[in-house]
C-alpha cells in the first residue's frame, strides 16, 4: 500500500492522533515546526546544502544521485528509529517536508515499504504556514485581562484555567513576561515563526472546543492585555488589532500590594540581570531614576528600587491604554484589595456569569 497524500485540513485532524515526522533539516527544524512534530531529518544541513546547489546550479538529476547517496547508508537506522516512534496499534505516521516533494516522497516511500501506514501532507511545512496565518484571519471571542504591573493577570489567567475557562497565555507562548525583565528566568524565546505556529494551534484547539460543546455562552477566551511586542515576538497584526477592539477587564489592586508582589516577584534574582534590565529602559526611565533605582538595588533595598519602577510602568500602561480607540467603553474595573489570584479569577467568573458583556 503506498503512501497517501492529504490535504492540510485531513492533517489537522489526523496529527493528535499519530506521530509527525519533520524530515527537513535539523536547522529547518530549530528554527520553526509544527509545535507536535518530531525532528526525523533525511539529510543534514551540510547535506542539504549541497544537494540543493547541485538542483540549482547543475540539474536535477544530479541532486537526486547526490541525495541517494546520502539516503541510502541511513535507511536501515531510519526504519529504526521509526519503529521506536510508532506506538500505535496501526502503525500510522504522517510524513512531511517542506513542500511534500522529494524528500517526504522518499522517507515516505522506505516506510511504507517496511510496512508502516503513511501518510504525506500535500504541501508539506509551506501549507501548514498558510494554515497558520488563516487562522489569524478569523474572528475570535476574546476578553482580556488588564491592569497595571504587578496586579497577577498571568497567576490569574492560570486560576481560570484551573477552573476550566478558556484561556491563552501569550507570555508562556513567547517564553517572555512582557517588560525589560521578562526574560529573566525564563527559557530562550521560540523565533517569530514559532511562536505564530504555537497560536494558530492553540486558537484552533479551542475553536474546535467550542464546537464540540456547541454552547455559544461559554464561547469566550480569555488573554492577557499585552503590547503587541513580547520580547522578541510580535503578536500576529490581525489578532492584535482584534485584541484592541475587545472587551477589557481591567485589575484595580492598590500600588503597594503591586509593588510587595512584584518585588517578591522579582526581588531573588541576581543583581546584576536586574541592573541590566534597568538600564535597557534607561532612556524612557530617565538618568536621574536609572540611577536611583541602581542604588536601591545595590543596598539592598529592592522595595524602593521597584517603587521607582512600577511607576514607571503604571504611567506607560496607562499611555497606552488611553491611545487605544473607545477604551473608556470597553474597559470594567475589576476590584480587589490584595494579589490574590484564585480570588480575583472568582470574581471575574462571577461578573462574567451576571453581565451582559458582548464579545463578538
Amino acid at each position: 500500500m503506498a503512501a497517501k497524500k492529504i490535504s492540510i485540513e485531513e492533517f489537522i485532524e489526523l496529527s493528535g492522533k499519530y506521530p509527525i515526522l519533520d524530515v527537513r533539516s535539523p536547522g529547518e527544524y530549530t528554527h520553526a515546526h509544527m509545535p507536535t512534530a518530531l525532528s526525523f531529518p533525511l539529510f543534514s544541513d551540510e547535506e542539504r546544502k549541497v544537494v540543493g546547489t547541485l538542483y540549482k546550479q547543475e540539474s536535477r538529476e544530479k541532486a537526486i544521485k547526490k541525495g541517494l547517496e546520502y539516503f541510502g547508508v541511513k535507511m536501515v537506522k531510519m526504519v529504526e528509529d521509526a519503529d521506536s516512534i510508532v506506538k500505535n496499534e496501526t502503525k500510522t505516521v504522517i510524513v512531511h517536508c517542506w513542500r511534500g516533494g522529494m524528500r517526504s516522497a522518499g522517507v515516505a516511500w522506505l516506510l511504507d515499504l517496511y510496512g508502516f501506514k503513511v501518510y504525506t501532507l500535500s504541501g508539506g511545512y509551506k501549507a501548514f504556514r498558510q494554515w497558520v496565518f488563516a487562522q489569524f484571519k478569523n474572528v475570535y471571542p476574546f476578553i482580556l485581562i488588564g491592569g497595571y504591573t504587578g496586579s497577577g493577570k498571568t497567576e490569574v489567567l492560570a486560576a481560570m484555567h484551573k477552573k476550566s475557562i478558556s484561556i491563552i497565555d501569550l507570555e508562556a507562548l513567547a517564553n517572555h513576561k512582557g517588560s525589560a525583565f521578562g526574560a529573566i528566568n525564563m527559557p530562550e524565546q521560540p523565533s517569530q515563526e514559532m511562536f505564530e505556529n504555537k497560536l494558530a494551534i492553540e486558537l484552533f484547539s479551542l475553536q474546535k472546543k467550542f464546537l464540540s460543546i456547541g454552547s455559544q455562552d461559554i464561547q469566550t477566551i480569555y488573554l492577557e492585555d499585552e503590547s503587541q511586542r513580547i520580547g522578541l515576538v510580535n503578536i500576529p497584526t490581525d489578532i492584535w488589532q482584534q485584541m484592541r477592539k475587545k472587551p477589557l477587564l481591567f485589575l484595580q489592586i492598590p500600588f503597594e500590594e503591586r509593588l510587595k508582589f512584584i518585588s517578591e516577584h522579582y526581588g531573588k534574582g541576581e543583581k546584576e540581570i536586574l541592573i541590566n534590565a534597568i538600564m535597557r529602559i534607561k532612556k524612557r526611565l530617565g538618568g536621574l531614576e536609572t540611577k536611583t533605582s541602581i542604588n536601591f538595588l545595590l543596598e539592598d533595598n529592592i522595595i524602593e528600587a521597584f517603587r521607582i519602577l512600577l511607576h514607571y510602568y503604571d504611567k506607560m500602561y496607562k499611555k497606552g491604554l488611553q491611545n487605544r480607540e473607545s477604551w473608556e467603553a470597553l474597559c470594567t474595573d475589576i476590584n480587589y484589595h490584595t494579589v490574590d489570584p484564585t480570588a480575583v479569577a472568582k470574581k471575574i467568573i462571577q461578573h462574567q456569569t451576571t453581565s451582559n458583556v458582548r464579545i463578538n
